[in-house]
């Protein structure tokens, strides 16, 4: 029997994709963005374990709200590419109830993304960065595998919202910025492009973990500066 690894499940989601969802947390993801929130949710044994039913039985309460609201399940993490048969019977299950779905993710998992993009309606992928100097830099891994998952979207037609987040002396700056417009503008299928300030709302957990935050003394990013940036971010994808 297939068993899957939830971190936590968060019932009024409003910022995950379209309408009102479930976002549902996977456990597991190998990144290390030094910009991480969530590295409670990096460890592939901890959270709860569940079966595809057990789970989608969960989500499955809200539909009223869904229904209302345009809204659905989102699968986000850690990655849920790292879970990838449990991930797949999920979103199975979830398409057979006409439950609208959403996976949250850098790209990085196992394979088998042809199958698992079967199942999804919306991929909100999120560009760490779009070289492989600056990808090195902000997480501990190579870029390919994000590369790849990004190619079986395109195979697939795949609708996506591409997120970036925007980090003082990382992934900020007019040239950066500019340079990401480009690399946008020759992805596929792309809906949504969103600019996300970087901000200091997970930096007690690494305490709590006896972790080093390596992104210490730097301050979160002005929202008023990264609102000019999408603006420039727009002009350049046009």
């Amino acid at each position: 029997m297939i068993k899957g690894r939830i971190h936590s499940i968060e019932s009024m989601g409003l910022v995950d994709g379209p309408g009102i969802r479930v976002v549902v947390f996977f456990q597991g993801c190998s990144l290390r963005c030094k910009f991480c929130h969530n590295p409670d949710t990096w460890n592939c044994n901890g959270g709860d374990e569940y079966t595809p039913e057990e789970l989608v039985k969960k989500i499955e309460r809200f539909k009223p709200y869904f229904k209302q609201s345009g809204g659905g399940v989102t699968i986000s993490g850690g990655d849920p590419l790292r879970q990838p048969e449990f991930l797949i019977e999920v979103l199975k299950l979830c398409k057979e109830k006409g439950i609208h779905t959403c996976v949250d993710t850098a790209g990085y998992g196992l394979g088998e993304y042809d199958e698992i993009l079967k199942y999804t309606d919306l991929v909100l992928y999120d560009v760490k960065h779009f070289t492989r100097e600056g990808y090195k830099k902000v997480t501990a891994l190579e870029i390919d595998e994000s590369l790849n998952f990004l190619e079986a979207m395109q195979r697939n037609n795949t609708k996506m919202w591409i997120r970036h987040v925007v980090v003082p002396g990382l992934t900020d700056g007019e040239e950066h910025i500019k340079a990401l417009g480009e690399y946008i503008k020759n992805i596929k299928n792309v809906e949504k492009v969103e600019l996300l300030p970087y901000h200091l709302l997970g930096v007690n957990k690494y305490e709590n973990l006896g972790m080093k935050y390596r992104l210490e003394g730097t301050p979160a990013m002005d929202k008023d500066i990264c609102n000019k940036y999408k603006e420039l971010l727009n002009e350049v994808i046009g």
